[in-house]
């Protein structure tokens, strides 16, 4: 394990690490231990009692939060005629078709969303292999195939994040920066858990929510009590 920083022990200092928090008390305690000069954003790691490798045990979907995520949010579309011309008119950073995965096919990666409507799903599903491990394929699940470009596009300007599981059935998701202050973050906080609580797939068995924790982009971990944590 690589060894931690003088502000990182510091701020690991000033808490109880073994302590379970409401909500509200490990947020303020996130922000109050924050050390880095730049706005810090503020992360969600959430432990589920599922098993992702089977299909009918994920957990997967997209929530705008109620205060946005503090982040300018690059979208590129893939669209083609009216399409294309709603992309543009909607606020999208990038758009087009061949060309645009020929770009991406080549290292370019410019770009925080990647939406398209269903008729370019065949485009861009050559990019699979360059867009799936980094998290910005295409789906419907999460709003991101859609015909309706202009509410998609409005959605994830206004702060929508997306939240599934990885490979050890844990999902990471930004709630917002520090400077959000512990009420701001708490509200997005609870749009964020109501809907992964609300997610449950029915053949999940046992304690659902197994841990929870929050962080500052270079703070330490902040336990909430999972028990707490009610919808």
């Amino acid at each position: 394990m690589p060894k931690r920083g003088k502000n990182y022990q510091d701020a690991v200092k000033k808490f109880d690490k073994t302590v379970l928090f409401e909500a509200p008390e490990a947020l303020k305690t996130v922000c109050d231990v924050k050390s880095a000069k730049f706005d810090e954003t503020v992360e969600v790691h959430v432990k589920l009692g599922v098993d992702g490798r089977h299909a009918d045990q994920q957990v997967r979907g997209a929530i705008v939060l109620p205060n946005g995520t503090g982040k300018t949010v690059r979208v590129l579309v893939f669209a083609k005629g009216p399409k294309a011309q709603e992309a543009e008119e909607a606020g999208a950073e990038y758009v087009g078709a061949e060309e645009l995965a020929q770009k991406i096919q080549g290292g370019w990666f410019d770009f925080d969303v990647v939406v398209a409507t269903p008729d370019m799903m065949g485009v861009v599903g050559r990019l699979g292999k360059v867009l799936g491990p980094k998290g910005l394929m295409p789906n419907p699940k999460s709003g991101t195939v859609t015909m309706d470009l202009k509410k998609a596009l409005q959605e994830i300007k206004a702060g929508k994040v997306e939240y599934r599981l990885d490979k050890q059935n844990i999902i990471h998701t930004p709630i917002g920066k520090t400077s959000f202050g512990p009420e701001k973050l708490e509200e997005n906080f609870n749009a964020l858990l109501e809907a992964i609580v609300k997610a449950k797939p029915a053949a999940a068995k046992g304690q659902y929510l197994k841990s929870v924790t929050v962080c500052s982009t270079m703070g330490p971990g902040v336990k909430v009590n999972p028990a707490l944590i009610q919808f």
